[in-house]
Formats: structure tokens, C-alpha cells, sequence
């Protein structure tokens, strides 16, 4: 299949020509009825296509038929645009770009709208032009976000490579750039920092959008000062009062459900009770896992749930259509189904279970009954990018909370995981002292972040609860957002030690250890965060991975996401990371023990 499509310029006498009668089209479809996401009727329309383009939108498209026209009778069922992801990060999903495309096409994604700052934090610039490169690559839309904070908190975490206002400058004139990633370093913003504003700066004299991140729960003067810095969209809602406080400072609210976050139910009431403009509001997915694309879907699952959360289906579809394309300027390139947009496109059912029965992406059938038809290409990945987890072997003494001389006791501040959300809770427990060392106890066990880019061999030690482990276990992660550091929780200090050294042999990925024995692995070899191998083969070996974490007494929905983003220091409450812990409330660093006894 040939990826490039020509310009709306480029196509236009032949799209006039077919719309007008004087040429054939490629492709007909008749029969259906075609939601229009512009106007929220459904119409019984039928579409003409020539260059990957929509040429006629109309009641009847006889006129463009010719001997060479594919015609497909789509009986009776719907005609909704491809849908768009407004808001994702590939390597979430464990997989290459060319590996993610070919897992959501069947499910109907047509589109997305990609932040690949876990690769930035691993390789640097160069990581990022490869993932624009596999993207550019592929038979569906794949747009790149300039990834803006590597690292996403200066002075709290290092990364592999840092990213700078004029790595960002030099991406705006890249093919694929679409805008800025996520401007995580809210603090930096609203107080001026020279270059979280440059970066913004380039973005928008380039005529490009900029990504929002803004997870505090201030939404006083700090709130209105990181909007007046540019940010033009927010994904860090968890609530209603989130969604207003976006959508009324000129922003849109993106709402996203992903593997663990479920942030749309409590926020899209601002629409179905509230009544509020729907134009302003775009449904994503921000992470989702490789489990959760091969068994559950991808953007049809998240236009179904809002669904079920009482949205009009119409809407729905436009949240995840026109609104999401009009955000980044193309509402003239894709997003809906009218004349010179790109022919992507899905027949379907029925409007509320979604059904994604037929794809059609740039004029062309991409999946079909849940089963992709085209191939997507491969980026020939260096094997530098292979060879990213460099760290020295560790023991479980490296894995020691040695406490205050003289304790019998402390009180350690601990890490607190909440069930299908991002933010965690920073509580305190009462810790008993074993031979000079700190253990946890019940749901609190050890945290440790390990240092994996520059083999320095530093290892920083915690305490997190809230996953239910029991017994002698150990889970360890090269995916440790946003710095992609190594991160082990346990209740053994000699499992932790023999998972971090798996994953230092493997070259990176998720292992899960119990009794000394490893009960699941997933392969994740290019930087430490991604494989190349077919999305239903990392999914096959990340469900055995959920098992296995159930196998431990894992009881929390999705909970490898958590696990991945105790790291992730731009999040509240509390995060660890190769500083020590990190207070995000107050963004800054904090001590371990509070009180000693």
C-alpha cells in the first residue's frame, strides 16, 4: 500500500472532476448512512473517493462510477469518520509505531496524535526522529508532539538525554511535527522559566499547537498563569470541576481512557448534565498497554464508554473526530467525512456498541472484520537503540533501608497507589527496624528506583502501598516514566535484586518474581521500552505478566500502569526517583523517615 497522499491542491482537479461527473472515482460507497460530525445529523449519503481524498459527499454518487470503481454497498449500516487519538503515547503500548498502527487499525483509529517523550528521556532527539520516521511510515495518520520536558522536572530526576529549546526549534520544521508535547513542567511555566516559554515560543511562531499538562489542583492564579503560557489543551483532569476550569480559560478538555486511567465518566457530566459546548471537549487515550489494544480496543473503546456514560452517541463520535482534528488545525484534512478530507473512514452497526466492521483509511480498506489487510512498515532500528539498560549487577544488600542508628522503629513517609488513576497519595507508616534495616509490613513493601543509563550503579530506596503483593515477590520495569530509570517494588529484597539483573540481561522490559523463580517476562528491547515483535505476541506475554502479579496478590485493576508510573515526578503526591523522593505537592525533594523512635 503506498502511504503518501497528495495534498488537497495537488488532488483538486481530479476531486472537481469526479465531484462534477467528468471523471470516475476510485472508490463508491452507497447504502449507508453517513453521520455527518460536522452538522450531528445522519443522512442517507453516499461518498465518492479519488486520491485518497473525498470527492463527492452527497444523496447519489452514480455519476462518479466508472468501470474501474470499486463500489462496496454498505447496507444499510453507518458511515462515521475514522477515529482520531488526541492525546497518546506509543510506547505505553509496548510497541513500535508500526506494531501499535497495525494493533489499532482494526479497532477504527485512523488518526493520532503522538508524545514520544519516553523515548526522548532514554535517546534524546535522535529517538524521536526515529518514531516520526516509523510513523511517517505507516498506512494511517500518526502525527508527532515535540516532546517538551526530558527531563519533565529539572533538578528532580535525570534523564538518559535532555531535550532543549532548540531540539524543539529544529523538530518544528520536521514533516510529521504537529505541535509540542505535553508541557509537563507546570511549575517552570508559571514562574517564567526562560526555557519551558522558548520552547512554547517556537511552537507557536511556528503555527503549531501546544500540548498541556497541568496536574496540580490549584486552579487559582498558578492555574491562569500556566494557560497565559500557551498551553492549548489539558489531559490531567479527574474531575468535573477539572473540565470547567479548562474549557472556560479557552482550552480543551481532553478525556482520556486508557488502560488505568478512567477520567471521562467524571468529567464529561460537564456536557451531558451541564449542558455545556461539546466543541470543546476530545476523548483520548493517553497510555494504554498492548493487553488492552489486542483484547479490549482502542479509541472505539473509549467513544463506547463515554457513551455509557450517558454521552449522545453523535457527540461522542465527535469528540473523537472534527473536534480533535479543528484542535490541531486540520479540520480541513481529516476528522470528518466531506469533500477534500482524507478518505478515512468506518462502516459500522450500530452507533452505541460500535462495532467496527469495515476501515478505510486514505481511500484504501485497511481492516475488515477485525482483522488488518495492509502491511505496516518497519523503521530499521540501530542496535545502539537496543542496548540501553547499562547498569552494574546488584545484590540485596543494594536493596538495604538502613535506619536511623539506635531505631527500633520509624515512620517512613510511603507511596500511596489509587485504582485507575495517575495521582498517588503521600501517607505515612509505622515501620518496624530488623537487624539495622527498615522492612515493610502488610500492604507497604519496598520501592527502589535503579539507575540504568549511565551504569552508576546508584540505587534509591522506598516505601509504596496499595497493590495487595503478599509473600516473597518482586516486579521490576525499564519503563519507569518519565525518565525510564528502572523501577523494582517488592516484598524480598533477593527477588527485587534477581529481577533487576533479568531485565539488565534481557536489555529491558517488565519481569514479575516470586519464590525465586520468574513467573513472567516481557521482551522489551528497544530502549528499554518497546518491542518490534506483533502486538498479539506482547500482549500474549504482558496478560501472563497481569497474572502473574495476581499470582503475587495483585488485586488492582491495570495495575503494571501504576507500577510504571511511580516515577513519574510531575504527578502528585509522592513519586521516587534517582534524586531520592519526591514531594510533587511542593516539588521538591523529601526525606524518607519523618519521625524516629
Amino acid at each position: 500500500m503506498d502511504t503518501h497522499i497528495k495534498t488537497w491542491a495537488e488532488s483538486a482537479p481530479r476531486l472537481v472532476a469526479v465531484a462534477a461527473g467528468r471523471d470516475t472515482a476510485n472508490l463508491v460507497v452507497q447504502g449507508a448512512r453517513l453521520v455527518n460530525v460536522h452538522t450531528r445529523e445522519i443522512l442517507d449519503w453516499q461518498v465518492a473517493v479519488v486520491d485518497g481524498r473525498f470527492a463527492y459527499v452527497g444523496p447519489d454518487a452514480a455519476h462518479c462510477i466508472g468501470p474501474g470503481t470499486q463500489v462496496i454497498d454498505a447496507q444499510g449500516r453507518y458511515l462515521i469518520p475514522g477515529l482520531c487519538d488526541g492525546h497518546m503515547h506509543i510506547e505505553s503500548g509496548m510497541l513500535t509505531p508500526a506494531e501499535f498502527a497495525a494493533a489499532v487499525i482494526p479497532h477504527g483509529t485512523t488518526t493520532m496524535f503522538t508524545d514520544p517523550h519516553e523515548i526522548a528521556n532514554v535517546l534524546g532527539l535522535r529517538g524521536v526522529r526515529m518514531m516520526h520516521d516509523e510513523a511517517l511510515m505507516q498506512p494511517i495518520n500518526i502525527y508527532t508532539q515535540m516532546p517538551s520536558c526530558a527531563p519533565s522536572a529539572p533538578g528532580l530526576e535525570t534523564t538518559g538525554f535532555e531535550i532543549t529549546a532548540d531540539d524543539v526549534a529544529q523538530a518544528m520544521a520536521w514533516p510529521g511535527i504537529i505541535g509540542l508535547g505535553e508541557m509537563m513542567n507546570f511549575p517552570g511555566v508559571i514562574n517564567g522559566d526562560p526555557q519551558m516559554l522558548a520552547e512554547m515560543a517556537a511552537t507557536m511562531n511556528a503555527g503549531k499547537t501546544v500540548g498541556g499538562h497541568y496536574a496540580s489542583p490549584d486552579k487559582g492564579i498558578a492555574f491562569s498563569a500556566y494557560v497565559a503560557g500557551g498551553a492549548a489543551d489539558d489531559h490531567e483532569g479527574t474531575a468535573q470541576a477539572d473540565a470547567l476550569a479548562r474549557v472556560r480559560n479557552g482550552m480543551k478538555s481532553m478525556m482520556r481512557l486508557g488502560s488505568a486511567w478512567y477520567d471521562v465518566e467524571s468529567q464529561i457530566t460537564a456536557v451531558t448534565e451541564m449542558g455545556l459546548d461539546p466543541r470543546n471537549f476530545i476523548l483520548c487515550t493517553d497510555d494504554c498497554h498492548s493487553g488492552t489494544l489486542v483484547n479490549d480496543g482502542h479509541m472505539n473503546r473509549v467513544v463506547r464508554h463515554a457513551i455509557a456514560c450517558g454521552c449522545d452517541p453523535l457527540v461522542a463520535l465527535q469528540m473523537a473526530t472534527i473536534n480533535t482534528a479543528t484542535h490541531f488545525g486540520l479540520e480541513r484534512e481529516l476528522g470528518s467525512i466531506a469533500p477534500g478530507r482524507r478518505a478515512d473512514m468506518i462502516l459500522t452497526s450500530d452507533l452505541t456498541t460500535l462495532p467496527i466492521e469495515h476501515v478505510i483509511a486514505r481511500g484504501q480498506t485497511v481492516a475488515q472484520d477485525g482483522k488488518i489487510t495492509v502491511d505496516c512498515p518497519h523503521y530499521a532500528w540501530p542496535a545502539d537503540a537496543r542496548a540501553t539498560v547499562r547498569m552494574q549487577p546488584l545484590s540485596d544488600a543494594h536493596f538495604e533501608i538502613h535506619a536511623p542508628e539506635g531505631a527500633n522503629s520509624v515512620t517512613a513517609k510511603v507511596i500511596g497507589v489509587v485504582e485507575n488513576q495517575a495521582p498517588t497519595r503521600a501517607l505515612t507508616a509505622e515501620l518496624p527496624v530488623v537487624d539495622g534495616c527498615v522492612k515493610g509490613q502488610g500492604d507497604t513493601y519496598q520501592i527502589a528506583l535503579v539507575e540504568r543509563h549511565r551504569g552508576t550503579g546508584k540505587v534509591v530506596n522506598g516505601f509504596v502501598s496499595g497493590f495487595g503483593y503478599t509473600g516473597k515477590m518482586a516486579m521490576a520495569s525499564t519503563v519507569a516514566h518519565d525518565s525510564h530509570h528502572m523501577i523494582v517494588v517488592g516484598t524480598d529484597r533477593a527477588n527485587m535484586a534477581a529481577a533487576a539483573n533479568r531485565l539488565a540481561d534481557v536489555g529491558g522490559g517488565v519481569t514479575v518474581w516470586k519464590d525465586g523463580q520468574e513467573l513472567a517476562l516481557v521482551e522489551l528491547p528497544i530502549a528499554g521500552l518497546m518491542s518490534d515483535s506483533p502486538a498479539a505476541d506482547v500482549a500474549a506475554a504482558a496478560d501472563r505478566m497481569v497474572q502473574a502479579m495476581a499470582d503475587c496478590g495483585c488485586t488492582l485493576n491495570n495495575a503494571y500502569m501504576q507500577h510504571s508510573l511511580l516515577a513519574l515526578v510531575v504527578i502528585p503526591s509522592l513519586r521516587i526517583s534517582d534524586l531520592g523522593l519526591v514531594d510533587v505537592d511542593k516539588f521538591e525533594l523529601t526525606e524518607l523517615f519523618e519521625v524516629n523512635t
